[in-house]
């Protein structure tokens, strides 16, 4: 009688040279139940192409998480809720901003707070939420800044190819953004060469700030002109602000 023992292994063979691991296992692993004979090919067909499925997507977001350098954050939705330390406003906004409809039509989010209010956390919870579908960037803002100008200074073209990896990303978060004077012009056109760019290619940008977008002049050497210019780009959709409540 043909048991398919040759196909069996004819297949699982083609399975591994397509680097197919997980699928030629399950097919392995199925194939042995008594269940086989009486399975339907959609049925199989799906259980084989699951398995790979499963790992492949698993991989991806682990990759995406470890890109954006939120590999082992325990960051999580569904702790960024109104509680007895902080107040999330506006109302719903962090059920609102879960369905991450923001990025998909390109828009920004600026989360404000005093140090410790919970900004970062909201933000990486997000970034990791997002890493399921789309590539994310995540920075400190100094250090961006400073690598680029830096980049800017003795390769142009290396600058630019720069620019271009982070613009072509689908979400970018700049963390503790201006939290220090930037004092060199070239890290200032560097931040509006990202924002700007983006800005036009409706993709959208995660901004953390301490501080207020009125204090941001001061921030960038009293630039009326560019502190106005990247006010314009990241604070034109969402604002959150996430306000510390005094315990006793």
């Amino acid at each position: 009688m043909n048991t398919g023992t040759k196909e069996l292994k004819s297949i699982l063979e083609e399975l591994d040279e397509l680097r197919l691991p997980h699928m030629s296992a399950e097919l392995e692993t199925l194939y042995k139940q008594p269940a086989f004979v009486n399975t339907g090919r959609l049925e199989l067909i799906s259980a084989i192409i699951h398995a790979e499925y499963i790992v492949t997507v698993t991989n991806r977001y682990t990759s995406r998480l470890k890109k954006a350098k939120l590999k082992g954050s325990d960051s999580c939705l569904d702790q960024c809720v109104d509680s007895k330390e902080r107040q999330y406003q506006p109302l719903d906004i962090v059920q609102t901003l879960s369905s991450l409809d923001f990025v998909r039509n390109g828009m920004n989010l600026c989360i404000f707070g005093a140090s410790d209010s919970g900004k970062t956390y909201l933000a990486r919870a997000l970034v990791a939420e997002a890493c399921r579908e789309y590539r994310v960037g995540y920075y400190h803002c100094e250090e961006l800044a400073s690598e680029l100008a830096a980049i800017r200074k003795i390769d142009f073209k290396q600058y630019q190819k720069k620019v271009k990896a982070i613009i072509n990303l689908d979400l970018v978060i700049l963390d503790d953004f201006l939290l220090h004077p930037i004092t060199e012009d070239d890290e200032v056109k560097a931040l509006y060469d990202v924002l700007e760019k983006r800005n036009e290619l409706s993709r959208s940008c995660i901004i953390c700030s301490q501080r207020e977008p009125k204090a941001w002049p001061s921030m960038l050497m009293e630039d009326e002109v560019s502190s106005n210019s990247l006010l314009k780009r990241v604070t034109k959709h969402y604002i959150v602000m996430i306000e510390r409540k005094v315990t006793d």
